[in-house]
């Protein structure tokens, strides 16, 4: 796999009405966008931060991957995910380095990306997305 750099952190929240002010003052920076992504069941809030982005989680399901985190896990970083140009062949170089994958096609993720992740079984315990620019 060849990586551009890292893309996002990905922050499962319970209330993007409540997280969005403290990353506000946090980050010192404003929300640029708020999107729901009616696919994965999920609102997201991004935040730029010099090359990076927070992108803040909020189920809109509680089935909802997300809500199923935070029931486990609680509220805290959910991914991380890392840009990478040809999505479709740096999955399948990643199923031939013994990565397990968790989407075999890239769908439609938020803020104008195509996504795809790969099992945290296989990554040390750390969900990772692999996302592209449309």
């Amino acid at each position: 796999m060849k990586v551009k750099r890292i893309e996002h952190i990905g922050i499962a929240v319970s209330c993007l009405e409540e997280a969005i002010p403290l990353y506000q003052r946090i980050l010192g920076t404003h929300c640029y966008k708020v999107e729901e992504v009616q696919e994965q069941r999920v609102r997201t809030a991004f935040f730029r931060v010099g090359e990076l982005k927070i992108e803040l989680l909020e189920s809109t399901d509680p089935e909802g991957p997300i809500g199923k985190f935070i029931a486990k896990r609680g509220q805290g970083v959910h991914h991380i995910a890392l840009a990478v140009q040809g999505l479709e062949q740096q999955l399948e170089s990643a199923q031939a380095e013994g990565l397990q994958v968790i989407d075999k096609t890239p769908r439609r993720g938020a803020d104008d990306l195509d996504i795809a992740f790969l099992h945290p079984k296989s990554t040390l315990g750390v969900l990772t997305e692999l996302c592209e620019e449309k």
